[in-house]
């Protein structure tokens, strides 16, 4: 794929930030103190890359990962529980839903964790609220507006760091909200969107400029045909694995976010949610792939978050309403694989009738800013949040 393809995929894919960028930060935002031992340390071992793959709408966590040993799901679920012949079964209680079969490897080479019961305690119905409490790393009773990511990158501001940050499948910036960076000129990127070019990060073609001129430059040099059909996940997910190649360079560090929408099933859920856990899971498994042929799977995380979960019981329309808690993913080539949190207990409900919170949603991402990114969690979070123990040294 040359330049000017991938800059048409990065338009049909909705990419938020126009097409990826490299930059490096440099000066702190909202109050974020600079980590420079952090930075030091993160440029002398290869770059470490964050895919964060966002289910928009509401995922429905109970038939992502099943209980199915709980006669209360069925109960709960007559006409949309997925049958307990059709479960992948992860231990006697808790399973896979089928269409997440290309997870299986994962799973079985131990680099997968099944994160149960996550979500934000003071939750919020509302799709924008919720998306925007996730988005910040923020408490429910906190309204901020700066992304928890655009607030971890502020932390890199020695140069030798080259960071990438670049979403896919949604115009939204989310957790880029507010950030500042510089950007990085063509010459970059005439080396790493090529396929069969190892990309090269060198003072001869890494130049950052702070003149947003250099955008308008790399965009007239190359044309952007009109997609000839509308944008899929794949596009997103191959658009993503090229970005990629920026952030696996030594010293350097990156973030992408991959949107798949669709989540919000309020009516004949079973068809719709299979489908999109299928493209999830073969989403998944390209990554996986790629990236273990690049030898850059040791150094990527990949985690799945959406709003809120879904309803326990299911509705009159085959489907499931707003709910909480909800099952999420983590994988890569570092991660302790297993299962993590409370299995659901749906004969403990809260007073709404959702299933309450084990995990703190944030736990995620001090996992990322800690142990993987080697930054102040607690600082970026503005909380004291505890990483999961979930990722090998």
């Amino acid at each position: 794929m040359k330049r000017r393809e991938f800059l048409s995929m990065a338009a049909a894919t909705g990419a938020a930030l126009s097409m990826p960028r490299a930059f490096s930060a440099s000066v702190p935002t909202s109050g974020v103190v600079p980590q420079p031992d952090a930075c030091a340390t993160a440029a002398r071992r290869r770059g470490n890359l964050l895919i964060l793959i966002e289910l928009k709408g509401g995922n429905d966590g109970l038939n992502t990962v099943v209980p199915f040993a709980d006669p209360a799901y069925y109960a709960l679920r007559r006409h949309i529980a997925i049958p307990r012949d059709r479960v992948i079964a992860l231990d006697e209680r808790m399973a896979l839903h089928p269409s997440l079969h290309p997870l299986l490897p994962l799973w079985r080479g131990g680099q997968l964790a099944v994160v149960q019961g996550v979500g934000c305690v003071q939750a919020n119905a509302s799709h924008f609220r919720s998306m925007e409490i996730w988005d910040t790393g923020s408490r429910g009773d906190v309204y901020r507006r700066d992304g928890w990511l655009a607030r971890a990158f502020s932390q890199w501001r020695v140069p030798p760091v080259r960071a990438l940050a670049a979403a896919f499948g949604s115009v939204e910036a989310g957790p880029f909200a507010g950030l500042s960076f510089t950007h990085a000129s063509r010459d970059c990127w005439a080396h790493v969107l090529n396929r069969d070019d190892a990309p090269r990060f060198n003072r001869s073609n890494v130049n950052l400029a702070e003149d947003d001129r250099v955008r308008h430059d790399a965009f007239v040099d190359a044309p952007i045909a009109l997609p000839s059909r509308p944008a899929t996940f794949p596009d997103s997910i191959d658009a993503a694995l090229r970005a990629a190649l920026v952030s696996t360079q030594p010293g350097s560090c990156g973030a992408i976010r991959v949107t798949l929408d669709g989540f919000d099933t309020h009516a004949n859920q079973p068809e719709r949610h299979a489908a999109l856990l299928e493209q999830l899971a073969q989403g998944c498994a390209t990554l996986h792939a790629e990236l273990a042929l690049r030898g850059s799977w040791n150094d990527t995380l990949i985690i799945t978050y959406s709003e809120f979960g879904r309803s326990a019981r299911e509705n009159m329309a085959r489907g499931t309403e707003h709910g909480g808690a909800a099952a999420h993913f983590v994988m890569g080539g570092r991660v302790t694989g297993g299962l993590y949190g409370r299995p659901p207990d749906l004969a403990r409900l809260d007073a709404t009738g959702q299933l309450p919170v084990d995990i703190d949603f944030r736990r995620l991402y001090a996992t990322v800013l800690g142990p993987f990114w080697g930054l102040d969690a607690r600082g970026i979070l503005k909380d004291d949040v505890k990483p999961l123990p979930l990722l090998r040294a």
